[in-house]
């Protein structure tokens, strides 16, 4: 199964309307957004395959947002959520807030996907492979991330400006 992240589109809704064909033409079975949506349009672009949505510090709307993501079937982990595909334990949030960033890493998951750093991430720490997979937005090169669960390979796409 392969995983399509993205995160820290802050407002961007054409750039995310190519990263999301990016990376469901890549293969992308779900999306995964990590957070900073700040509209409710870009949810709308978060469309194509099942989809998981948390907010982050910028997400100033959370009831426009959750509106949003009920009207395109996404499902709102809120500030962050374990969630199960293709196996494996998915850990997601924005990684704004120590707190959830404590208390999903204590559940030990496979995966841990957050933003917030605008900044490219792919390391394991013990049992966990933490991925950031940078922003679409105050980037100097924008990006979204392609992992596939079965074979634990990632893959950064570039997005162009």
């Amino acid at each position: 199964m392969r995983i399509g992240i993205l995160s820290d589109t802050h407002d961007q809704v054409e750039r995310a309307r190519r990263a999301v064909a990016s990376l469901l033409a890549g293969g992308a079975e779900a999306l995964i957004h990590c957070g900073d949506l700040t509209i409710p349009d870009v949810v709308e672009e978060i469309v194509g395959a099942p989809a998981y949505i948390v907010f982050g510090n910028c997400d100033y709307y959370p009831d426009d947002l959750r509106l949003a993501m009920r009207r395109t079937g996404a499902t709102c982990l809120e500030q962050g959520g374990l969630i199960e595909l293709g196996g494996r334990r998915i850990a997601v949030t924005h990684g704004d807030s120590r707190r959830e960033i404590d208390r999903l890493t204590a559940e030990a998951p496979d995966y841990f996907f957050s933003g917030h750093t605008h900044l490219r991430r792919d390391e394991r720490q013990g049992p966990t492979r933490f991925i950031n997979p940078g922003a679409l937005y105050r980037a100097s090169e924008f990006t979204v991330g392609l992992l596939d669960l079965d074979s634990d390979d990632y893959r950064s796409l570039t997005i162009p400006r």
